[in-house]
């Protein structure tokens, strides 16, 4: 009988299920939207129910796809995702509030009213900024809407559905890190955050690492063959991804250039408290990585979400489109023709997402506003890289990843401020990353001393990228 590890990333765009062979080649995927239900002021938000519907209806197209070919199992199933959106369960697991998304403005307010001697202390204990994305602004905003927080439980969404589908309540190491609730430190509840919500340390499940077994699926809405897998949480997706990019060592950058454009670097010990109070007014994050005993920092810019709208003012809404616009970038110098000054574009900060053009000459065209909010990307990379620097020694290699890296123009451009790129095209790097900790999973409950990790990903990443074309597209290494 075939038997397939799956990798679930609980995405902000779509939600994907990928199925691949226990050493690692990939065999299919498949993908439904994220759920989300638009609100006034920026806000969005799903139910749980809806969450596990689609991984329901995920998982019957996968059975059809697998059955096809004669009987399967699967082994293990790893859920990756978002990290800060998450679920509010009581004792009996059932789910107090929807699911708000990570970029929901909801809780900046009331995380701002917290004690000034709190919010001072935030950035240096936590390693994240003060503001709506961590989790306990959130929170703090279900509290003071009446929401009893007392005798409940936070999960992220990737925790949620590892409960949901027949496993522990466990809180992984990297998204548990992104809720604000964490002492850095010492890795446990930061007492501080707890009484500001009025709780204790029942809001947070047990810590695990990522690949750690955390039950067995028995929901009995998946096929049979799913029954009985080793289910465990992949984590934080940015991080899950650049693991299945390879991008693992300490000169590392590693850039997941999507909607948002996360830069992401591999730290071996945690940086003191007045580094990460000084990285997170910067709005660069230090946090626990997915990989084991390592931390990473994690900064990020709207520098795709710019681009796309730059495209779509232009008109270009297809792949031929931005191929040929991407062909005629390419013929002109990587800084353009225009004079300093003549086309700017503005808006790519992480706070931000607006997009600002200021055109002050004639001459202007479609491959110019384009290389402007290239060059308006390279800048903000540029102020981020500055900050993270002065912390730890500069990278000595870049990996870009995401879909603009397969447009050779913005390749190109970030190459100007970047050390020596390599570009890696898996176009579902989390899911894939979250089959490897499904993988890593199985050989654990069947060894609880095995391979160490980065031993056993070396071959099972060595499995799936025989499966990949050469993917730079201006050349093997910039």
């Amino acid at each position: 009988m075939r038997e397939f590890v799956v990798g679930v990333d609980m995405g902000s765009t779509s939600i994907k299920m990928l199925v691949a062979e226990p050493r690692g080649a990939e065999v299919l995927v498949a993908s439904r939207r994220s759920p989300w239900t638009s609100l006034d002021g920026g806000g969005a938000e799903m139910t749980g129910d809806r969450v596990l519907e689609i991984v329901v209806e995920l998982a019957a197209e996968v059975d059809a796809g697998l059955a096809a070919g004669g009987g399967y199992r699967v082994l293990g199933l790893g859920v990756s995702g978002m990290a800060e959106a998450g679920a509010v369960l009581d004792d009996n697991d059932v789910i107090a509030a929807p699911i708000m998304a990570w970029f929901d403005p909801r809780g900046e307010r009331e995380i701002a009213a917290t004690p000034q001697e709190f919010r001072d202390e935030f950035l240096g204990r936590t390693g994240l900024p003060v503001g709506p994305l961590a989790s306990i602004a959130k929170l703090l905003h279900l509290r003071e809407s009446g929401l009893e927080l007392r005798g409940r439980t936070f999960l992220n969404v990737p925790e949620f559905v590892v409960r949901s589908l027949g496993g522990r309540r466990v809180a992984e190491y990297s998204l548990v890190s992104r809720t604000g609730l964490i002492d850095q430190d010492t890795g446990g509840p930061w007492q501080a955050a707890l009484d500001v919500l009025g709780v204790d340390e029942q809001i947070i499940a047990e810590r695990i690492g990522a690949g750690e077994p955390a039950g067995t699926l028995s929901d009995p809405r998946l096929p049979d063959a799913f029954q009985g897998a080793v289910l465990t949480v992949a984590g934080h997706d940015h991080l899950v991804s650049s693991v299945a990019a390879g991008a693992t060592h300490r000169g590392d950058l590693y850039d997941s250039m999507g909607t948002a454009e996360a830069l992401v670097r591999v730290l071996d010990e945690q940086l003191p408290f007045d580094a990460r109070e000084r990285l997170a007014l910067a709005g660069i994050n230090t946090v626990r990585h997915v990989l084991p005993g390592a931390y990473v920092l994690l900064a990020g810019t709207k520098s795709g979400l710019l681009m796309r709208r730059v495209l779509q003012l232009l008109g270009v809404t297809d792949a031929a489109g931005r191929q040929a616009l991407d062909e005629r970038v390419m013929a002109l110098p990587v800084r353009g023709e225009l004079v300093a000054g003549a086309l700017t574009v503005d808006g790519a900060r992480n706070d931000d997402g607006v997009l600002k053009v200021v055109a002050n000459s004639d001459g202007l065209s479609p491959e110019e506003f384009f290389i402007a909010s290239l060059l308006h990307g390279n800048d903000m990379c540029t102020e981020l890289m500055r900050v993270m620097d002065r912390e730890v020694p500069p990278p000595t290699a870049a990996l870009l990843t995401g879909g603009w890296s397969k447009m050779a123009s913005v390749v190109r451009a970030r190459s100007l401020i970047f050390p020596p790129i390599d570009v890696m095209n898996r176009d579902e790097g989390t899911a894939y990353g979250a089959a490897l900790f499904a993988a890593y999973a199985v050989a654990r409950e069947a060894d609880p001393s095995p391979l160490e990790f980065s031993d056993f990903a070396d071959g099972f990443l060595s499995a799936g990228d025989a499966q990949l074309p050469a993917t730079n597209p201006i050349g093997a290494r910039l």
